[in-house]
């Protein structure tokens, strides 16, 4: 197959082009670099099954030749990000979409959207199951994020129904692993960072609020299996252990045996008290269930943050 991914130098789009690479497939990455990374994908340089193409997808897409599928994994994804973006993030969330759409309709393609579980904002119900229509403040902060991708899901499915395209939605729900960057704004590299450095892990709120932690080889595998899979509604894929974030600050602390104190900051608005989510569609429709344990990804992210640290 050739296989286009948006946001492919980012941390999961990086990963996907290893994976689809590693499969061979061809594979063209397409990414404006904005929070994306060249040092996430430079060792594919070279290797005649990979393109890089630093373009801005909210700009119209030509890429000549056949392709099978898109994949559009491009926006900003941590709230650091977003706030900084929050533009950029509406745009590759509604006119990203509409010209990833556009290009997967041309080549009569597969697409893919990359959503996330900030679809449904803070929740009311837990766990999340893929018919849950969220509770989400379109007008604060983090309404530029949640909303670009409940948009972006709505303009898939209208492709679906009016162009009859092929479309996938994956719902993702916290992802970790080598390649996040340290200064991303998210749990799981600030705790990391702040541990290694004997630094003050900071848990926002009293700790209470939940996520739920998926290593990215679980994800890229589940995202892999759906592609090949003819189901448009969405999918959630994520990893269903869920834990205290003040919990989570205690294990970091003792995975990398950190002097760090643990302090305590006022909770960002509209931030999640809960993160868990229903897997039941992905095990019974992909057979697909996450491996890898918590502590084993941990360690694994940890030796990374160690080696670029």
């Amino acid at each position: 197959m050739r296989i286009v991914v948006t946001g492919g130098a980012g941390f999961i789009g990086s990963h996907l082009c290893d994976y689809f690479i590693r499969k061979k497939h061809y594979v063209i990455c397409v990414d404006n670099l904005i929070t994306g990374s060249l040092k996430n994908i430079e060792h594919l340089f070279g290797n005649e099954k990979f393109l890089f193409i630093k373009h801005d997808v909210t700009n119209y897409i030509h890429i000549p030749g056949k392709i099978d599928s898109v994949l559009h994994f491009a926006s900003p994804a941590s709230p650091e990000d977003y706030l900084k973006y929050p533009i950029q993030t509406l745009k590759v969330g509604a006119l990203g979409t509409h010209k990833a759409l556009g290009l997967a309709k041309e080549k009569n393609a597969i697409f893919m959207l990359a959503s996330t579980s900030e679809v449904y904002g803070d929740p009311l119900v837990s766990p999340q199951n893929e018919s849950y229509w969220g509770n989400v403040n379109p007008v604060g902060p983090r309404g530029v994020y949640d909303e670009a991708k409940r948009f972006a899901e709505a303009m898939t499915m209208a492709y679906h129904r009016y162009h009859k395209l092929s479309v996938r939605i994956v719902r993702i729900f916290n992802t970790y692993g080598p390649r996040m960057r340290l200064n991303d704004g998210r749990v799981v590299p600030n705790f990391i960072y702040q541990a290694l450095r004997d630094k003050p892990i900071t848990v926002y709120g009293d700790g209470s609020q939940t996520r739920s932690f998926c290593y990215i080889s679980d994800l890229v595998e589940g995202i892999y299996k759906l592609l090949f899979k003819n189901i448009s509604e969405p999918i959630n894929l994520g990893n269903p252990q869920e834990m205290k974030i003040i919990d989570f600050a205690y294990l970091i602390k003792d995975l990398t045996n950190s002097k760090s104190k643990i302090v305590f900051k006022n909770l960002p608005q509209d931030d999640p008290k809960q993160r868990k989510p229903d897997i039941t569609k992905a095990k019974r429709l992909l057979n697909w269930q996450p491996k890898v344990s918590l502590k084993e990804g941990l360690k694994l992210t940890i030796e990374y943050f160690r080696n670029i640290s």
